[in-house]
């Protein structure tokens, strides 16, 4: 369309009137505009507006300068802004609505909360407790940063030069300078840094009070009104507030049994101490709620990709009608998504590029869940909404999992017997996914765990299964796009151990696979390569098994077993509430033959027993565990929905 009009201002505008100055209400949704229609020139005559929609537009952001600082009322709703910095230019703005715009995350309501001190709702919602939360962040970072600059000073020679000093006090402090959950660092880089350049512009002087978001009186108590008398409400879909969840218990000294010794004779050295103890998937949020059965859990893609080092701190649980999102540094639930009727059984990551409809890419990291119900819900958790829901399936999704090559491409494991290779697709321009069936695996069993081999994620697909451990050809070159299973692994020749369920299922490098059943007490590491090497034409093929790990002994099922790649572990939980511990380093280094016993397990943590209702919590069943890739995090989820985080000293 064309530029904004004198003509189209006087239509749109309220109350009707012949001076844009008198203008105090403005319509201009649905117009189809981008950030260059917006005529600074022109927007600045309107002097008295108060309210301005700006809705259901193509703003990727909104001109620095628009002269409208008597505004108290903007609807910026479903456009796809990247950045609130420049509504500072807005001083005097009481109500905000930024719902619709999914490239804003949670660190932007909270630059929102600093930068409009007179904001009394956000998105429909009381602003107190997102001000609460900036103050308590602002006055702990301030602190640090001040920290951080006398034991920077003490460094500093004096003939270093000033402007460079400066400089490089600024760089440190947002390199060094931390605090809160991992996914607000992006608002507390951008505080550390406006905090620091102003400690050096005043020469070191004390910021504390200077250097926080300035109200008038009446307002600085208002808002303190508020936050006495506003409960923060907790709604389903949306993003949680930033308040600590309910944790069930204090964090006990951890337990563990011996393990083997190091080379040297000492203990192997792995320290873990449990961290947070949640029950953040209640039903009706009910603390009595000691049933709800927690599946699994995944963390959240590192979003500093490339960076050495990088790791998430971010993890996904779910269990009974909620998908939960954790920081495990802080215990605070970020994001709570809930259905009704619904009990999810898996969830899975995927980090995907986005394009904008002005050509800019962004990076989304997508989280999809899926249990009884047979649908795949896409959640953009970070915006705080469901972007789609695909009917994938007549029966219940047992497991999900991306492709590790293929950022689109999902498969999903159902109670049909059948693995379905999805390609999801990129969100459009209203954020909704078409996704289209790739291929359809059939199986002769309920599919329970799903694994793209290693070194050919593109070429084949693992799955354990009811009746054991297949594989299936999964190139998409070749014309068939039902296939049934290629090979069927065995352990054992022993007919009665063929066909038995496999519920546990992880490579643990490139090549070494480790799998589990139940009541066999055993976790087998076995080779991909040695194994595939003998196939020759054979539907039935025992795997080359490498060594054997000692695990419990129990007839009970669906307990999940995980690796850490990078430190060469595996792990796995138990129906006493322990997890067991391997790290197999040494043992993939061995040369044949095979030690004729099963090797113990490195640890097992116990279970730390904690308190809910005044009871301590003694017979639970910890069904996964998972470790984020540098081993910082532990997440175990049990059948007493309880969410245990254990931290790696």
């Amino acid at each position: 369309m064309a530029l904004l009009t004198q003509q189209l201002l006087f239509q749109r505008g309220r109350p009707k009137t012949n001076s844009l100055g008198k203008i105090r209400s403005l319509d201009l949704s649905g117009l189809e505009l981008r950030s260059e229609h917006l005529d600074p020139n022109l927007l600045g005559r309107l002097k008295q507006l108060k309210e301005l929609d700006l809705s259901n537009n193509l703003l990727e952001t909104l001109p620095a300068n628009l002269g409208l600082s008597h505004l108290l009322i903007l609807h910026c709703t479903n456009n796809q802004l990247g950045d609130v910095t420049v509504l500072r230019q807005f001083p005097d703005l009481e109500e905000l609505n930024l719902e619709g715009n999914p490239f804003l995350t949670v660190n932007d309501n909270l630059k929102v909360s600093f930068l409009l001190p007179k904001l009394r709702k956000v998105n429909g919602k009381d602003a107190a407790s997102a001000c609460s939360q900036v103050e308590r962040l602002d006055r702990e970072l301030t602190n640090r940063v001040t920290a951080h600059w006398e034991k920077f000073m003490a460094t500093v020679s004096p003939e270093e030069d000033a402007d460079k000093f400066q400089a490089d006090f600024v760089t440190s402090a947002v390199k060094d300078v931390h605090y809160g959950p991992e996914s607000l660092s992006e608002f507390t880089q951008w505080r550390v840094r406006m905090i620091a350049e102003k400690l050096v512009a005043s020469a070191g002087a004390q910021v504390q009070e200077a250097d926080l978001a300035k109200e008038p009186p009446q307002a600085a108590a208002a808002s303190k009104l508020r936050t006495r008398m506003v409960a923060p409400k907790r709604l389903d879909n949306v993003p949680l507030d930033l308040s600590p969840s309910k944790r069930v218990c204090s964090s006990p000294a951890v337990q563990t049994e011996d393990g083997p010794v190091d080379s040297d004779g000492g203990q192997a050295a792995l320290h873990l101490e449990p961290l947070h103890f949640l029950q953040c998937h209640s039903r009706h949020n009910s603390p009595k709620d000691l049933e709800t059965q927690l599946w699994a859990c995944a963390f959240e893609p590192a979003r500093e990709e490339g960076h050495s080092g990088a790791t998430s701190q971010t993890v996904a649980t779910c269990g009974g009608e909620a998908v939960c999102v954790i920081d495990c540094q802080t215990g605070i639930v970020l994001h709570k998504y809930k259905v009704p009727g619904e009990e999810f059984f898996s969830v899975a990551w995927t980090a995907l590029t986005v394009v904008t409809q002005a050509g800019h890419k962004k990076r989304w990291n997508m989280l999809a869940a899926a249990g009884l119900r047979g649908m795949i819900r896409l959640l953009h958790v970070r915006a705080g909404f469901c972007c789609s829901v695909i009917r994938a399936h007549k029966k219940a999704i047992a497991t999900l999992c991306f492709s590790p090559t293929h950022e689109t491409h999902l498969f999903t494991a159902s109670y049909d017997k059948r693995i379905i290779l999805w390609d999801i697709g990129v969100p459009n321009h209203e954020y909704k996914f078409q996704a289209s069936q790739l291929l359809m695996l059939n199986c002769s069993s309920v599919p329970l765990r799903l694994c793209p081999v290693a070194s050919c994620p593109d070429d084949f697909l693992l799955a354990g299964c009811e009746g054991g451990c297949c594989c299936w050809d999964v190139r998409l070159d070749q014309p068939q796009k039902q296939r049934v299973c290629e090979v069927e692994f065995i352990f054992s020749e022993d007919s009665e151990m063929s066909g038995q369920r496999v519920d546990g299922l992880a490579f643990v490098n490139d090549d070494i696979v480790a799998s589990k059943g139940n009541g066999q007490g055993i976790i087998y590491l076995w080779s991909w390569s040695q194994t595939w090497a003998g196939r020759d034409s054979r539907s039935v093929l025992p795997v080359v098994i490498l060594a054997q790990l000692q695990w419990s002994p129990t007839n009970l099922a669906y307990f999940s077993l995980s690796t850490c790649p990078d430190k060469n572990l595996v792990l796995c939980g138990d129906e006493e509430g322990s997890v067991w511990i391997y790290d197999v380093e040494h043992l993939l280094k061995q040369p044949p033959p095979l030690a004729a016993t099963p090797q113990a397990p490195t640890q097992i943590l116990k279970w730390p027993q904690p308190v809910a209702q005044g009871q301590p919590v003694t017979k639970t069943m910890v069904n996964t565990v998972v470790a984020n890739a540098a081993f910082t995090y532990l997440t175990a989820l049990t059948d007493s929905n309880i969410v245990s985080i254990w931290r790696c000293c």
